[in-house]
């Protein structure tokens, strides 16, 4: 067998295979074999006819047909690996050439692992960020803590800022309702800017059992673009006004909160919670600078099927979402406002990104003899045996040889991204 290769460009190459007298032969044997089980002849049972004999029941047609297409498919592998190249994928398959037990040639065109070559891992010269919590953030918490320990006592008088009402409200643009422009028993706490201008302001005054129009106009910054700048009507009934009466903020508060004695410890509990918080977005957010400034000094391609794969895994996180809302993929597009070829360009963007971060990281692990141990994995799927007791059906995926070794991979990048972040302190 002789292999020559064409590389079609960094992620994907054309094998040129030709076969000689002793590989048609090997396969030929397997051919008659094979099709050997579905000769009868008398004296012997379906399946046990031997194969020379069966050659004699068998048209040349069939053992010519069945010859060449197992000598390709028994020698994809042993080309590929003659070639020094990974497919990832099922090779594109033509026969070129077939002299029945002289010669055969056939070409397969794959997607490749591509060589990666990761630059410089140390030194990267990327900053781990600090945002220091603000008064203002604390003051934002203390408010909806205090939201939800709010007293609410039904008035007959005209609604004002602060008070909570129950509505039901119809939006129109030109005289036709148009979608998440209307909602019935809704409660909105005027003075929130919840809705567009002029919707709240519009409601003070009136009092409950009012139902009167507002015609509004939607900022011309709208992320719906079809409703950006329109001029829409609203029309609204005020069925409750509810009198909303915050707490102060003071030590009873505090204690109502939990196990704080007095305001400073519960602001304290609160900025401490920030804190963390923060740390935590920065502290991903850094692995993901260390990780992009480590692609860039790298020579890396992305194959054109993962960057599939990572698009469709997007999709489907999106779809699921969506569902979980009662909602399709066609309505998340709607309420984004993209069409589908504006969401596959960015979402190929993602995906093309995700995949050259994943090989370069694939590479330094295995530069570097980064590699998640059997007792790490046993450990790690013991912890998710507790976190899916109540589900017989994830607990035994967890038995899946697939799953492990899957759980063996994120395990491994976890280590190699700690690895990263080590060299660069």
């Amino acid at each position: 067998m002789k292999t020559t290769v064409k590389n079609l460009s960094e992620t994907r190459v054309k094998l040129t295979v030709t076969l000689d007298k002793d590989d048609l032969k090997k396969a030929k044997k397997l051919a008659i074999e094979e099709l050997s089980k579905e000769v009868r002849v008398a004296g012997f049972r379906k399946g046990k006819v031997p194969a020379d004999m069966a050659e004699k029941y068998l048209s040349p047609n069939d053992i010519a047909g069945k010859t060449i297409d197992l000598a390709i498919r028994t020698t994809i592998p042993e080309a590929f690996n003659q070639a020094k190249k990974v497919a990832i994928q099922i090779p594109k398959v033509e026969a070129t050439k077939y002299v029945p037990d002289e010669s055969a040639e056939y070409t397969a065109e794959a997607d490749i692992l591509p060589e990666v070559k990761v630059g410089p891992y140390k030194n990267l010269k990327v900053k781990k960020e600090k945002i220091a919590v603000k008064e203002s953030e604390i003051k934002e918490i203390l408010d909806n803590i205090a939201k939800s320990y709010a007293e609410k006592k039904a008035v007959k008088r005209a609604a004002k800022n602060g008070d909570e009402v129950i509505i039901d409200f119809t939006g129109k643009k030109d005289d036709k309702p148009f979608d998440g422009g209307s909602a019935k028993d809704y409660n909105l706490l005027l003075g929130s800017k919840t809705f567009i201008p002029g919707f709240e302001e519009g409601i003070v005054g009136h009092e409950p059992g009012d139902k009167f129009d507002l015609e509004l106009t939607f900022p011309k910054d709208y992320h719906a673009k079809n409703l950006a700048g329109e001029k829409v009507v609203f029309t609204v009934l005020i069925k409750q006004i509810n009198e909303v009466t915050i707490p102060k903020f003071d030590d009873a508060f505090a204690k109502k909160c939990g196990p704080f004695k007095n305001m400073d410890e519960l602001k304290a509990d609160i900025k401490k919670n920030l804190e963390a918080q923060n740390n935590h977005k920065l502290e991903e957010k850094y692995k993901d600078d260390l990780i992009n400034a480590l692609v860039k000094v790298s020579k890396v391609a992305a194959p054109e099927v993962m960057i599939e794969d990572q698009v469709r895994m997007v999709r489907d996180d999106i779809s699921r979402n969506a569902a979980s809302q009662g909602l399709t993929f066609e309505d998340y597009l709607k309420q984004t406002d993209q069409t589908e070829e504006d969401w596959k360009k960015e979402a190929r963007k993602i995906g093309e990104a995700r995949v050259k971060a994943s090989l370069v990281l694939q590479v330094l692990a295995r530069d570097n003899k980064i590699e998640a141990s059997d007792k790490e994995v046993d450990t790690k799927i013991a912890e998710l045996k507790d976190v899916y007791q109540k589900s017989p059906e994830a607990i035994k995926s967890l038995k899946d040889p697939r799953v492990r070794q899957d759980i063996k991979s994120r395990l491994t990048i976890e280590k190699v991204i700690d690895f990263l972040m080590d060299a660069n302190k």
